[in-house]
């Protein structure tokens, strides 16, 4: 939080003006925090504020109130200007109760702020949260600037005109403290207000009980001179446009929606709800005026049978999913790559392998889905990089599923999907025409000699379901039912050209290439890395895909702000690769690639490349931090430096 100016406010308090701030909300499970900070997001967002946010859900269910698996947090980043990333680390952590303060507080720099709920720090709850002493008293939290606030107590006194119960009116105390840490930031309260009438309608105790703790909140940091200063953060500056406030997920599902009124064709989801891939499910239902069916399946592998039967039926067939998800539905793409059909596999990565880490990001599928299939089953992959990409990615994997009649791997993760940031509405006519056509039915034409024919007609052509398109390679779609297109399905080899099912090696060993030939030219229709080197003259590029491009990004501009080179690549296109990926990375002496996983996407540019790409991994089921980037370039640079006044037989001696 950079403090730039600073102003008096009309109850003494300094207004302290700063280009940005890094909140995390933590509770129990139980607490409302998701709801806390997503609605304190959505009052940043209306200012006009840049955000980016970062929900972090416990794995169990039901875990036991009060304990650290079943804490709950929420952060988010506000600023005056243009952000990345959620931010490395809080500037201010709100806790309500133990817990949250134990499972937290490890990450507030020093100096930090925490505003706790002083109500829950009892002796069970201390016990339950797994401390032998009372950090409050213990001097464990000298280092952070602490106010203790007893949110509870006010919040049930704040509730007594509503005639809840006071077991009732606690559980209004997450919007004490939203109210709180809106006046604190000087947020709009009317806001919010009108949110809780919508969102809680149905019940005006609970609606009543809402407003007033939050009124409440807001009021004691307005009376209480707690705190010495209030902050003011203005708006940041946005190309002119509509903007909304959109997590990965809606993105990607309405990324659908508009690819499949693009394409001209309608949607068909059949899905099995898993974490953290259920909300596009959740989202998808709600748009059946768009033509968009859904099938919440007994199980992952109906989920895409359904939608590659949807496929077969002239629709455009998505299963989501997440990595054990991905492992059922393996042999089902294997029959989608031989039946040369439109389909997408929506895969929202989680921590693995197994159940694993189920509410935790991870990029640990990109080998999945490049290989996970038996047979010779290349397919293209697709990756978003930011929480708003997600719409865009979905609208070019549709296109390529679409116009190459193949499945498409789309990739995300946990850190996308729940993410959000400010997303600009487009306009329609900036969006890409992707529209596809089917398979006309045979006609027969001219004047015949009358043999075979009718009434002196050439008989219509036979149809060949596998006769090429001699650019794309790809294959007819043919909607069932239409007369003379009827052809034979399965998952067994088929003739080239006659579809006919065939044994044959010769016709197997060229289908094989075909389908891959098939995939590899889609290299010339994406278009080239785009590389990001400022001035020409860096030594290191950074080579990332998916969910580090936040981070990467951020990395970059702190390494040029202290006068350092460095250059950047975001894979968007991971089957095939961009063109011209080899020219880039054989143009830099160190190519680093920070990746969530074991090193996926770095075998791969080592292998196809012969480039001495070097890891940077993270497996710990969050985000990359930008600090943990930069540290890695800015000792790459070093090691280079040093290396640049030594004579060759020297430089190899040093590696």
């Amino acid at each position: 939080m950079t403090s730039t100016t600073e102003s008096t406010h009309g109850t003494n308090q300094k207004i302290q003006h700063v280009d940005r701030v890094v909140i995390r909300f933590a509770g129990d499970s139980g607490d409302g925090m998701q709801v806390t900070g997503d609605q304190f997001t959505n009052e940043s967002a209306i200012f006009g504020n840049d955000l980016s946010t970062l929900p972090n859900f416990p794995a169990e269910i039901r875990a036991p109130a009060g304990t650290m698996a079943g804490v709950s947090a929420f952060q988010v980043h506000i600023s005056d200007h243009d952000i990345l990333t959620p931010g490395d680390a809080p500037n201010i952590l709100v806790a309500m109760n133990p817990a949250a303060l134990r499972a937290n507080v490890g990450d507030l720099p020093v100096g930090g702020t925490i505003v706790l709920n002083s109500d829950a720090f009892d002796e069970r709850a201390l016990g339950k949260a797994g401390y032998t002493a009372d950090p409050l008293t213990d001097g464990s939290l000298s280092s952070f600037k602490v106010y203790e606030v007893p949110m509870t107590t006010l919040t049930i006194e704040a509730c007594k005109p509503t005639g809840a119960r006071p077991r009732d009116a606690e559980r209004s105390k997450n919007f004490f403290a939203l109210g709180l840490v809106s006046w604190l930031y000087q947020r709009p309260t009317d806001v919010t207000e009108q949110w809780i009438g919508v969102r809680y309608g149905t019940n005006q105790i609970v609606v009543d009980a809402n407003r007033l703790a939050f009124r409440a909140g807001y009021n004691f940091g307005e009376t209480a001179e707690l705190f010495d200063s209030v902050y003011e953060i203005a708006p940041a500056e946005h190309e002119p446009g509509t903007y909304t406030n959109i997590t990965g997920n809606t993105a990607l599902a309405w990324g659908l929606i508009a690819a499949a009124q693009l394409g001209g064709v309608s949607i068909f989801l059949g899905s099995y709800p898993i974490t953290p891939a259920s909300d596009i499910l959740h989202e998808l239902s709600k748009h059946k005026n768009f033509g968009v069916r859904t099938l919440q399946a007994e199980d992952e592998i109906a989920g895409i049978g359904a939608a590659l039967g949807a496929a077969f039926g002239g629709a455009l067939g998505i299963t989501t999913t997440s990595g054990p998800g991905i492992d059922l539905k393996a042999e089902t793409v294997g029959l989608a790559v031989s039946l040369e059909l439109p389909l997408l596999i929506v895969d929202i990565q989680r921590g693995g392998p197994s159940t694993g880490l189920p509410t935790k990001t991870e990029q640990s599928d990109l080998l999945h889905a490049m290989f996970g299939r038996h047979g010779e089953a290349p397919v293209p992959i697709v990756a978003a990089k930011t929480p708003a990409h997600c719409f865009e990615a979905a609208i070019e994997a549709v296109r390529i599923a679409l116009k190459y009649r193949t499945p498409v791997y789309l990739l995300s993760d946990g850190y996308l999907a729940n993410g959000s940031e400010p997303w600009r509405l487009p306009a329609i006519e900036d969006l890409p025409d992707i529209s596809t056509t089917f398979a006309p039915a045979p006609i027969a034409t001219g004047p015949g000699d009358g043999e075979g024919g009718t009434n002196g007609t050439v008989p219509a052509p036979i149809f060949q379901p596998y006769e090429r398109d001699p650019v794309t390679l790809a294959r007819p779609w043919a909607l069932p039912g239409t007369p003379g297109l009827e052809h034979r399905i399965g998952g067994l080899e088929k003739e080239d050209v006659t579809g006919d099912v065939s044994y044959d090696p010769i016709n197997h060993e060229k289908m094989v290439h075909l389908r891959a030939d098939k995939i590899a030219g889609i290299a010339r229709d994406i278009p080239l890395v785009e590389l990001d080197d400022e001035g020409g003259d860096a030594r290191v590029l950074l080579l990332g895909w998916g969910s580090t491009y936040g981070a990467i990004a951020a990395a970059v501009r702190r390494i040029r702000a202290v006068g350092k080179s460095v250059a950047q690549a975001h894979l968007v296109h991971l089957n095939p690769f961009p063109s011209n990926l080899g020219e880039v990375l054989g143009s830099y002496e160190r190519v680093i690639v920070p990746e969530g996983n074991l090193g996926q996407l770095t075998k791969l540019v080592r292998a196809d490349f012969l480039v001495d790409a070097r890891l940077l991994s993270r497996v710990q089921g969050t985000p990359f931090r930008v600090a943990e980037i930069e540290r890695v370039v800015l000792d790459a640079l070093a090691e280079l430096e040093g290396l640049a006044g030594l004579d060759d037989h020297a430089k190899e001696e040093s590696r």
